[in-house]
């Protein structure tokens, strides 16, 4: 057996240093070192994406998919998904998504897109399926592991618009603030949200932060949660990958966590909430850049973490 896995990983070797060598001495032919054409760049991502399951090339219109999911606007069923075992599995569904109301649940396994069995698609494709026009439908075929049987969901398309942040107070002293997706206007959310409790009673003795069924979404919206309730230039999360350029750590710095310049929303917050008595909760549909929030508080020891395991997505993706 090792003896097969020492030949299938030279096979894969051998195919990166042909293609290589191939777009390199494309390059060269051209005496140019301007960008690649796209076709060779797909061919590249093809063969790369052999070895890294988390690498997919995104072509323009799939790039603007991309873009349009971590607005917190887009048409479709309203689900965050990942690939698992070749199949398509719910991270978490949105929360009042038409994909919640019809009672899917985080850990179902998606095994079909109406006629279409997911086997084998890659998440860009599973997602043009289930992507449409508002109005139509679409059926999904899941497999609950929990329950050990299948379930067939027909589910109607619609504009989907999360709003990020939540919050109230639930008794005198006491907020809740609750997270739904991590998206570009999360941290300006969370910041006016916070003011807007602590106004209406600056006595505060404790903060909910509940990032249930939360799957996710922008780094640096995550590094700038974490970064309100911890000190100046914490650590918040590290990146550890197999070349240089991929190791990163982001700290509580405004550059690591806003995209572009302008004021820091984080001077507007009051005092109190760098030490007030902060529980975050958490389940099997919090993944991604909720886990980094929780663990980042855990770590640090600002936080008691409660509820059950949480979804266990421990990568980043670039684009």
């Amino acid at each position: 057996m090792a003896s097969k896995f020492r030949v299938a990983a030279w096979v894969v070797v051998g195919a990166i240093t042909g293609i290589m060598a191939t777009l390199q001495v494309q390059a060269l032919a051209r005496n140019t070192v301007s960008p690649l054409p796209l076709e060779e760049l797909q061919q590249f991502a093809a063969v790369y994406g052999l070895i890294k399951a988390d690498f997919e090339y995104l072509d323009k219109k799939n790039f603007k998919d991309f873009k349009e999911s971590t607005s917190g606007k887009f048409v479709g069923v309203g689900i965050e998904i990942a690939a698992e075992d070749g199949l398509v599995k719910v991270v978490s569904p949105i929360e009042g998504s038409p994909a919640a109301r019809a009672g899917i649940h985080a850990g179902d396994l998606i095994t079909r897109i109406d006629n279409t069995a997911v086997k084998g698609l890659s998440l860009s494709d599973a997602v043009k399926l289930m992507r449409g026009k508002p109005g139509t439908k679409v059926t999904l075929t899941v497999l609950r592991k929990s329950e050990n049987r299948t379930l067939t969901f027909t589910v109607t398309r619609e504009l989907i618009q999360v709003q990020s942040v939540k919050g109230k107070m639930i008794a005198p002293g006491y907020g809740w603030i609750r997270i739904t997706q991590f998206q570009a206007d999360t941290l300006s959310s969370f910041v006016k949200k916070i003011d807007a409790l602590y106004k209406e009673d600056p006595n505060m003795k404790g903060l909910i932060l509940d990032l249930r069924n939360d799957p996710g979404g922008l780094l640096e919206s995550a590094v700038g949660v974490a970064s309100v309730f911890l000190p100046n230039d914490a650590v918040i999360v590290s990146t550890k990958g197999q070349m240089p350029e991929a190791n990163s750590t982001y700290r509580n710095t405004p550059s690591d966590y806003m995209s572009r310049p302008g004021d820091n929303p984080l001077d507007t917050l009051p005092a109190g909430v760098k030490t007030v008595k902060l529980v975050v909760l958490i389940n099997g549909g919090s993944a991604s850049a909720s886990e980094i929030v929780t663990g980042a508080l855990q770590d640090y020891k600002r936080a008691v973490v409660m509820g059950t395991l949480s979804f266990g997505k421990g990568s980043v993706q670039t684009v």
